[in-house]
């Protein structure tokens, strides 16, 4: 029997196998068992299948038994763009995988976590991706003990205990208090939320703790300041550091925050960077434009959020991997005009 084109025109199994240059039954392989399908014949396959526009079809189980052919993931936030361009970027490489998302919040709460990845297990999805390496047992227990693909993005750890993509934010922090240090400045104060349950801002704070001693200038007690990821309380906060009499370099948890400094110093007529140098990390969205323009330290979030979907689908396909792996993932310190020399005192 000849088989045609599936919906109404749409490209089907037949054209993909056309495309790749293989055979009907080895483009079905290649969906529903790819373990058994070489690696580069399951490329080219794939890469067909993006260039068709084709969809697999779940309903028929072309993915296979068991599969939904959705991938959850468990954002802190999306209330700014912290996390907005890596989640466009993993939506989008999903459906070149021929998947769907479903995503969720906790708002920073690792105990909201629990209701949530039980509502996706109910939803049968095929892996969650989490952000972060800190995560309450019975998450991280409850897709085990189902078998379910899980990748922790955003933080890099070697040892990490589950698979990882993302950046060592020790050295993103050393990085960006490492450029304040080479400017001279020594009088610098840290901007960071709580990082008890917040491994990246815990990795960060540590890594510029630890460059700040070693080049003996220990940042003192009274510098280190707790305000949330939210640009309103950054600039209350930061209001309050400049009327008791500021450092002369502040180096902010993420941007979300560096922001609200710079709001802060606007307000006050504080001259950045005449008076106070602000970094950042992260490089959102509006930090190259906002006035100065923002140095930051750039975590590469359409990267991550790319290599993050490849990984998860691969994991779905071929189940959990009991050895997990970690991959790192390059930064870089943008230099713009936030920063520069101390004032002269």
């Amino acid at each position: 029997m000849t088989r045609t084109r599936s919906r109404r025109g749409a490209p089907g199994i037949v054209e993909v196998a056309a495309r790749a240059g293989v055979s009907i039954a080895t483009v079905s392989r290649a969906f529903n068992a790819p373990q058994i399908v070489a690696a580069e014949t399951r490329k080219q396959i794939e890469a067909a299948a993006r260039q068709l526009g084709y969809q697999q079809d779940l309903t028929s189980g072309t993915l296979g038994p068991g599969f939904s052919g959705t991938i959850g993931m468990i954002v802190p936030t999306v209330d700014n763009a912290i996390f907005s361009e890596m989640v466009e970027s993993f939506s989008r490489r999903l459906n070149e995988h021929g998947r769907t998302m479903l995503i969720a919040t906790h708002g920073y709460d690792l105990s909201l976590e629990v209701p949530i990845v039980r509502a996706l297990i109910r939803r049968k999805i095929d892996g969650v991706v989490l952000i972060g390496l800190d995560h309450l047992d019975t998450s991280i227990d409850m897709l085990r003990d189902r078998a379910i693909p899980i990748l922790a993005i955003w933080n890099h750890h070697a040892d990490a205990s589950i698979p990882c993509i993302g950046t060592d934010n020790r050295q993103v922090g050393a990085t960006a208090i490492r450029h304040l240090l080479d400017l001279g400045h020594r009088d610098i104060g840290l901007l960071f939320p709580e990082t008890a349950r917040n491994d990246r801002a815990r990795d960060r704070f540590t890594g510029a703790l630890e460059e700040a001693a070693a080049a003996n200038a220990p940042i003192r007690p009274e510098r280190i300041i707790s305000c949330p990821y939210d640009i309103g309380a950054a600039k209350d906060t930061m209001a309050r550091v400049l009327a008791a009499g500021p450092p002369t370099a502040v180096l902010c948890g993420n941007d979300v925050i560096a922001h609200g400094v710079l709001y802060a110093c606007q307000a006050a007529g504080v001259a950045v960077p005449d008076r106070l140098s602000v970094i950042g990390i992260g490089d959102f969205a509006g930090s190259a434009y906002i006035e100065p323009g923002l140095t930051t330290v750039r975590m590469p979030a359409r990267r991550i959020g790319a290599m993050a979907a490849d990984s998860i689908v691969e994991a779905s396909r071929r189940g959990a991997d009991p050895t997990p792996e970690a991959t790192a993932v390059d930064f870089a310190l943008i230099v713009r005009q936030s920063t520069g020399p101390p004032p002269a005192r």
